[in-house]
């Protein structure tokens, strides 16, 4: 359970709780969120990379073939097992294993690349930023990744968002317009930003995995009890039946900040 008075109004969620349909409907990143990185020599062939906030492990599942060698760490155990259990369907050699970021446990200089993708709010900067450059090798580099949806641009988003906000009147992950993601001045003693920036995404759903991705997200699925998930969800889908067509596109915004270490 993660508990952040900063977050939520201090309303606690545990991502384990979801991590089924984490699994199924949070694989989501189109294409060119991946080809952004790789263009960008990020996880390529011959880097070590270390994913933290791994979640089930799309990151890097989704990179693998590009060459790179993969460790990815979450603070959930349930997480972390289906991470495992999809690797290990399409045989992919990457090792996962539950630890919080703030507890890193790794040799110095032992990766080229760290990653952290829709995660980088959760963590307890002041104590990861100085571990993360000591794994960090020479002008090795910590990415920060996110990608959301914006519900004053795009209908369908704004009316499941607001759905979520009548089920769960605290929940602060909506709300979102374009913003660069904002690193906090526990870093800048320890890396320089080499580059940040914003682009809009078109991200495919069916009314299915729109809903999965909505009862998946921290304001559903992470938080509240079973029988409120069951009452959000038949309402979603109903409302769903009504707006959406069966195949649809959501107008979300990635943002991407490359820190370079000192």
């Amino acid at each position: 359970m993660i508990i952040n008075k900063n977050i939520d109004g201090g309303k606690g969620f545990d991502w384990g709780r979801t991590s089924n349909d984490y699994a199924k409907f949070r694989d989501i990143y189109p294409d060119e969120f991946y080809q952004y990185l790789i263009k960008n020599g990020i996880c390529t062939k011959g880097q070590n990379v270390l994913d933290i906030g791994t979640g089930t492990g799309v990151l890097p599942r989704n990179l693998y073939k590009y060459g790179a060698k993969f460790t990815g760490i979450d603070i959930s155990e349930n997480q972390i097992k289906q991470a495992k259990l999809l690797a290990e369907k399409d045989k992919m050699n990457i090792e996962f294993f539950s630890s919080p970021a703030e507890e890193l446990q790794f040799n110095p200089e032992s990766f080229d690349i760290v990653t952290a993708c829709q995660c980088f709010d959760y963590f307890n900067h002041p104590v990861l930023a100085p571990k993360i450059h000591k794994i960090l090798k020479a002008s090795g580099k910590f990415v920060i990744l996110y990608m959301a949806w914006l519900p004053f641009e795009d209908a369908i988003a704004g009316k499941s968002e607001n759905l979520i906000l009548k089920y769960n009147p605290n929940w602060t992950g909506g709300r979102e317009t374009r913003h660069n993601i904002q690193i906090t001045d526990d870093y800048t003693e320890y890396f320089e930003v080499e580059k940040s920036e914003v682009f809009d995404i078109n991200v495919p759903f069916t009314r299915k995995s729109w809903n999965g991705r909505m009862k998946a997200c921290r304001g559903i699925g992470a938080s509240l009890e079973e029988a409120e998930i069951e009452k959000f969800e038949k309402e979603h889908i109903k409302m769903l039946e009504t707006i959406a067509p069966e195949k649809f596109e959501i107008l979300h915004y990635a943002a991407v900040t490359i820190l370079k270490k000192k």
